[in-house]
């Protein structure tokens, strides 16, 4: 059980993963498949001065609702203004800011944005003068005319997108291969071999930034882990990987995640991952000395720890023997609170895919990871993974 390579070394050809084990994951698949080319970046460098260069053209301002005054002009009927304290010429509101305010005051946006200009204005107007709230958070952004690209509540903990791309360039450098940390190679799922080398194009970057968030996926793949063997007597063959997320303007919490995985395929669906840890952080008042203090500081922890501790949970659970008969197997899953049904098809999957009845704590693991797989309702996976995770946990 060793590193098979370092980042002083040269790079290894493409190797063989088994990805019929652990769970998938479909988070940044739907990333990838969701933005369009000016969303994608080929280097962290080149997506910090995009987040940078916007964050540092723009302004914040905590205003009285009230004082906020909503225009409609006749020669633009479908385009709103507003004219905010403090500021000479009128703001002009994305279509995200816009939704914001009306959730703020209690209007129905999609309603708003299907009347003519003059009337949602009337409406946006009694709502703002009637906002119990009494203030709002403004961020206005410089772009040849201001525009407002965010409306909030006043105790709103901005955590800006340039501070997580940052943080991460801290332990992945440019993203590119000059760390350990890089954008993902891919698998051929032809021969089963994952090749961590690959040209970063626009086609399989997880380099991502919109005008409402980042997203970001890193692995450590030229460095794989040996965690055991396949039952052919191949090493069992893993690599570190996280992703993060933010929006400065709102539209969803800063979070991340890390873990172990086997493969990641064209479309970036994450296959084969074990020990997968979440973190979010909510954009309240103390949101960024949470960053500062908590996110930030984990992720570097994750990218310089030792695997020895997963490696030696994975050990510990092949190694570890529960069931040595049909009734073993049955009392253990049932008591596990699987159903007389899940029970069945997890022995059997085991069987199956193991060729030998599940012994150990990682048999009976890996059977209720490949059930999970075949759900096709989300909570009803998620549930079994949980339970998965946590007869692994309880075997360390």
């Amino acid at each position: 059980m060793s590193l098979l390579a370092s980042p002083a070394r040269p790079a290894p050809k493409p190797y063989r993963v088994d990805v019929s084990r652990g769970q998938n994951n479909s988070r940044v698949s739907s990333e990838w498949f969701s933005r369009p080319d000016d969303e994608r970046f080929l280097s962290l460098g080149d997506l910090y001065d995009k987040v940078r260069t916007r964050a540092d053209n723009a302004t914040t301002r905590v205003v009285e609702s009230r004082a906020v005054r909503v225009e409609a002009r006749t020669d633009d009927p479908e385009r709103l203004m507003l004219h905010v304290p403090g500021k000479s010429e009128p703001v002009m509101p994305t279509h995200w800011s816009f939704g914001q305010m009306c959730s703020l005051v209690g209007a129905p946006a999609s309603y708003l944005r299907s009347l003519p200009a003059p009337l949602a204005g009337i409406n946006m107007q009694h709502g703002l003068l009637a906002h119990r709230g009494e203030q709002v958070k403004l961020l206005e952004t410089q772009n040849g005319r201001t525009e407002l690209r965010a409306v909030t509540g006043p105790d709103y903990g901005r955590i800006w997108d340039h501070e997580l791309v940052a943080a991460v360039m801290k332990i992945a450098g440019n993203g590119t291969g000059d760390t350990r940390w890089k954008v993902p190679g891919v698998l051929d799922w032809g021969t089963m071999h994952y090749n961590p080398v690959v040209d970063i194009t626009r086609d399989n970057t997880t380099l991502y930034a919109s005008d409402r968030d980042v997203f970001l996926f890193l692995v450590d793949d030229l460095n794989p882990i040996e965690a055991g063997r396949l039952p052919n007597g191949e090493p069992d063959l893993y690599f570190r990987g996280f992703y993060c997320w933010n929006s400065e303007v709102g539209s969803k919490t800063l979070g991340m995640a890390t873990f172990y995985l086997r493969a990641v395929c064209m479309n970036r669906n994450l296959w084969g991952v074990e020990n997968f840890e979440e973190i979010s952080i909510r954009h309240s008042k103390f949101a960024a000395n949470r960053f500062a203090h908590e996110a930030a500081p984990a992720l570097t922890r994750f990218a310089d720890s030792s695997p020895s501790g997963f490696i030696n949970g994975i050990k510990t659970a092949r190694e570890r023997i529960v069931a040595r008969k049909d009734e073993d197997r049955e009392r253990f899953l049932r008591k596990a609170g699987f159903s007389k049904t899940e029970t069945g098809k997890i022995i059997a999957t085991v069987l199956s895919e193991e060729g030998h009845p599940p012994q150990s704590v990682y048999d009976f693991v890996q059977g209720i990871t490949a059930l999970a797989r075949t759900r096709t309702n989300q909570d009803s996976r998620l549930e079994l993974e949980g339970k998965a995770r946590r007869l692994l946990e309880r075997a360390n």
